[in-house]
Parts: structure tokens; C-alpha cells; sequence
């Protein structure tokens, strides 16, 4: 199934069998295809590059697509794997974490730093956290392979 080109966002690279690929809904998901391209919300005389995830609800196009701009995509990598490598130790914490000083990280970016902490605020954190743990370790095998691909690639680009 191809990826509309008629819609608002204006796919430039795709990845058309991301169905195929996609974790653990490989083969069996509405995630139908990636694509980098222009942004659906360009205005005249300005462009954005962003990134779409595109479902299928298997009759059509859903609304349910997301695009991100790509500064947000790379940040929620950035996430994913500070999150994980936080994981490989968290077991050391009785809680999975330490109530008393939620903060995990500061990561600097321009002008500011992304604070990583775990969500206190949530009332089912001390569940949550530990189901969180669980499913990184389930879909260790499917992140790791992911990981490695990006940290190639990151070193081919010279980073």
C-alpha cells in the first residue's frame, strides 16, 4: 500500500513496508509507512521538514497519523534510550527509582538542558515504573537491534 501523496504532508523519503517492520506489530498493525518530508503545517514562504508515521485503518488513511518535526523525533529517541539505559540499573532501587530524588538525568541542548525524571506525579508510579522495566526487557532484542543500526549510523555520519 502505497503512502498518499495528495494529503497535506508531502512524503519526500518513505519507508512504504514499515508494516512489515514494526516491533512487535510486525505484519499486524495499522502502522503502515514512515516518511520524511514537508510539513503539513507550512505556511507560504516557510518549510519544515517532519517526519509521519501513516496508519491504515485497512479502509483508509486514518486520522490517527502523527507527524513530528524532526528535532522532536530525534528527542524522543533521545528519550527512548536514556530511558533504557536507566533501566539497566534501576533495579537497584527498591521502588525502581528514588522517591526522594525522582531526577535522572539533564540533557543539554541548545539554550536549555531536557530534564529525564520519573513521573511522581503519577499515582500508579510505583506499578507503572515496573511494568515500564518489564516491557523494555520483553522488547530488549527488538530495541537492541534498533540501537545498534542507530549507533552505526550515527558513527558513519561522524557522531
Amino acid at each position: 500500500m502505497n503512502i498518499p501523496t495528495t494529503l497535506k504532508h508531502k512524503p519526500v523519503m518513505v519507508v512504504e513496508n514499515y508494516s512489515e517492520v514494526d516491533g512487535r506489530n510486525a505484519n499486524n498493525g495499522d502502522a503502515q509507512g514512515l516518511s520524511i518530508g514537508l510539513a503539513q503545517w507550512n505556511e507560504r514562504g516557510s518549510v519544515e521538514a517532519s517526519a509521519k508515521v501513516w496508519r491504515h485503518t485497512g479502509e483508509k488513511w486514518s486520522r490517527q497519523s502523527e507527524e513530528l518535526p524532526l528535532n522532536r523525533v530525534l528527542d524522543l529517541a533521545i528519550l527512548v534510550c536514556r530511558t533504557s539505559l536507566y533501566f539497566q540499573d534501576a533495579y537497584r532501587f527498591p521502588l525502581y527509582y528514588d522517591p526522594k530524588n525522582p531526577k535522572i538525568d539533564r540533557i543539554g541542548m541548545q539554550g536549555e538542558a531536557m530534564t529525564v525524571e520519573v513521573c511522581t506525579d503519577n499515582p500508579f508510579i510505583d506499578t507503572d515504573i515496573r511494568l515500564l522495566a518489564d516491557a523494555l526487557g520483553k522488547d530488549g532484542e527488538l530495541l537492541g537491534e534498533r540501537f545498534r543500526v542507530l549507533s552505526a549510523l550515527l558513527k558513519d555520519m561522524g557522531y
